[in-house]
């Protein structure tokens, strides 16, 4: 049987909702303590957002439309794997990053989710045919065979080809990060298979392709995200206790959430004669030592 701490973000959750449930799904002055990333990424808001700039050390915003803000980890999270792979591989084009969420959360048009501040898309690098990095030509779809037809969507016609190397060092990146808590990477299976392929090649530790090849999933609920990678944060431990719920597994390697103690049995026991028994009576029953025994 699974052990109670596997439990544990699920109750914490559970409790978070309840609350949520009965004053809304937002933080109230009946319930200050919801704060931060508030409820699923499908249907919840946030507070206390992260603005992530413009632009940074090797990333671009694609679009000015003000949905670009996120979890302090998340904000965190994308702007130093960007960095990361601007200087290992110098001289090549900036990682382009779609949405995030509204400052306050909620639905943003052209998304289910993204809606607490945990979710990020951020477009694949790209390459031409003869192997120069090239300015991602927006949301393509690459191919098993890692190449993507230019077309109208991008202005331009031709094949670019997936900077798979850089693609690779980008998934290490925010896998590895102490800020990221990666709980999935959504992306197409034969486009994960291209990179999985390239880390195994490259001898990277098979523990951490391992942590790569869990987070990596195609989603069965939307497009197979052949076109970009859509990343998604896990609730950091304390934002469990404040209102911030799912989206997916929490896993064994992410830090250590708040744990619940559970109460006895004879407690729980107690607790529940004191609802069923008339003025308290089971209140007294707990009382077994007199004052001299104390």
């Amino acid at each position: 049987m699974p052990s109670r701490a596997l439990f544990t973000p699920f109750l914490l959750g559970l409790v978070a909702l309840c609350c949520a449930a009965c004053v809304g799904a937002s933080p109230t002055p009946l319930a200050p303590a919801l704060r931060g990333s508030i409820g699923v990424p499908h249907h919840g808001v946030i507070t206390d957002a992260v603005e992530l700039p413009r632009q940074g050390e090797g990333y671009r915003l694609l679009r000015s439309n003000g949905v670009r803000w996120g979890t302090a980890g998340l904000v965190a999270a994308v702007q130093r794997a960007a960095a990361e792979v601007a200087r290992a591989r110098p001289g090549g084009e900036p990682l382009f990053v779609g949405d995030l969420s509204a400052r306050h959360g909620g639905a943003t048009r052209g998304h289910r989710s993204h809606r607490t501040g945990r979710d990020a898309d951020l477009l694949l690098y790209a390459l031409t045919p003869d192997g120069r990095s090239v300015r991602s030509p927006g949301f393509v779809e690459f191919g098993p065979d890692g190449l993507a037809r230019l077309g109208d969507s991008s202005g331009a016609d031709g094949y670019v080809r997936l900077d798979v190397e850089r693609e690779w060092l980008l998934v290490k990146s925010l896998v590895r990060s102490p800020d990221a808590h990666v709980q999935w990477l959504f992306l197409a299976r034969w486009i994960e298979a291209l990179i999985i392929e390239y880390a195994r090649a490259l001898g990277e530790d098979p523990e951490l392709i391992w942590y790569a090849e869990s987070v990596l999933l195609q989603p069965g609920d939307s497009t197979a995200h052949a076109d970009h990678i859509h990343l998604r944060v896990a609730c950091a431990p304390d934002d469990f206790l404040s209102g911030c719920l799912g989206g997916g597994p929490y896993w064994p390697w992410l830090p250590a959430v708040p744990q619940l103690v559970a109460p006895s049995d004879d407690d729980l026991a107690a607790a529940l004669l004191d609802d069923l028994l008339p003025g308290g009576a089971a209140a007294g029953s707990r009382v077994a030592a007199p004052d001299s025994a104390l």
